[in-house]
């Protein structure tokens, strides 16, 4: 048997990893500036993870929901402490497609609508109504269309209250930051706008914050810029390091009916020990802090290299726009100087390292591209 191709895949086999650095099955080392999706949050193999999560392991890695799982509440009280939404109610799931899926049935079965306001460029995942509400055509397969969804010029707040006014919508679900887009920041005067316009039409808002979540901007949410309080939020990604989990945070009006929602796998104990490891690790290194410092860092020493043209997002999402298209310039940080990136478009670097990353790392990446560009320009 062999794999059904689907991905677009680098040539390099990685077999481990520690800290900002993974490591190929020929013990090369790779300086990491993506994390896997943004999925890396405090670094490949952190002790205290590795060691939680081993613990966990010989413990029980898993049972279903039908019994008390105490880590779960743990882990509700600890995300609501450390985000300020002790009164919310929180749903575990395993991806971020699942977390934006339950948001979207959440508001659809609040208010008895159907209808959804989604954003261009936007992306929720590849699932049924999150697919649906994403906007790339060519991941929606005949059965994922839908006439449910609207889709909107993204911080034109105008034109979505016009559209609202209508009160047939279930709800708004946006990302905070646009990821595979390219990384563009919702703009706060927006994200407040909207928040009234939803309130005023009792329209549920969603914020997507799978990829801009967990200290990855600067502040736990990335909302949290705007001061908006949105009435779900989604995260995922950097929540368990790679392990998968991810999460729908509901607000304390909205009431929860036995059955409306359902998962396997969603919320295991072994999930939740990976999950409360992160959290661990988060406020005793100080890393939301440590990712505003170093953030602002990369972003303003990115502006100082040659061909950039704009650096957008906010902390360690960063994406990077280039005069030129940069299939090469990625290959040849890979291949030449070991350094992992994504890419947004033909243009656009995307930059999602571990919350870990610092200052001394900049300047080796920093160093690294320059290298390349220099090469090239030979």
């Amino acid at each position: 048997m062999k794999l059904f191709d689907v991905f677009e895949k680098l040539p390099v086999n990685l077999v481990r990893g520690k800290g900002n650095y993974v490591y190929d099955d020929k013990n090369f080392s790779y300086l990491d500036l993506y994390g896997g999706h943004g999925v890396i949050s405090i670094g490949h193999s952190h002790p205290h993870y590795v060691s939680e999560v081993t613990k966990q392991l010989h413990a029980l890695a898993f049972y279903s929901n039908t019994i008390e799982n105490s880590l779960q509440s743990t882990l509700a009280h600890r995300i609501g402490v450390l985000s300020n939404y002790e009164d919310y109610q929180i749903f575990f799931s395993n991806t971020g497609a699942e977390a934006n899926e339950n948001a979207l049935k959440i508001a659809s079965f609040h208010t008895g609508r159907s209808q959804v306001i989604a954003f261009s460029k936007s992306f929720h995942g590849r699932t049924s109504a999150a697919v649906a509400a994403t906007d790339i055509e060519a991941l929606r397969a005949p059965i994922n269309q839908s006439d449910k969804v609207v889709f909107m010029p993204f911080n034109d707040i105008d034109s979505v209250r016009k559209l609202l006014k209508t009160n047939e919508f279930c709800a708004v679900i946006i990302e905070a930051i646009q990821g595979v887009a390219g990384v563009y920041v919702a703009d706060d005067l927006f994200l407040q706008e909207l928040q009234q316009a939803c309130k005023e039409t009792g329209t549920m808002l969603i914020v997507d914050e799978i990829q801009s979540g967990y200290g990855r901007s600067g502040k736990f949410f990335s909302h949290q810029y705007a001061g908006v309080k949105p009435d779900l939020i989604t995260v995922a990604k950097g929540i368990a390091n790679g392990y998968p989990m991810a999460a729908t945070l509901i607000s304390p009006f909205i009431e929860a009916k036995v059955g409306q929602l359902g998962t396997t796998f969603g919320g295991n104990h072994l999930a939740c020990a990976a999950a409360l490891s992160v959290l661990d690790v988060l406020e005793d290194e100080g890393l939301v802090n440590n990712v505003a410092e170093v953030g602002d860092y990369l972003m303003s020493e990115l502006l100082n290299v040659k061909g950039v043209i704009a650096v957008r997002g906010r902390g360690l999402m960063i994406g990077v726009d280039f005069d030129y298209p940069i299939i090469q310039l990625r290959h040849k940080l890979l291949v030449d100087e070991y350094v992992f990136t994504g890419y947004s478009g033909n243009y656009t670097l995307r930059l999602l390292p571990a919350l870990t990353f610092t200052k001394e790392l900049t300047d080796i990446f920093i160093s690294k591209l320059k290298k390349v560009i220099e090469d090239a320009s030979r």
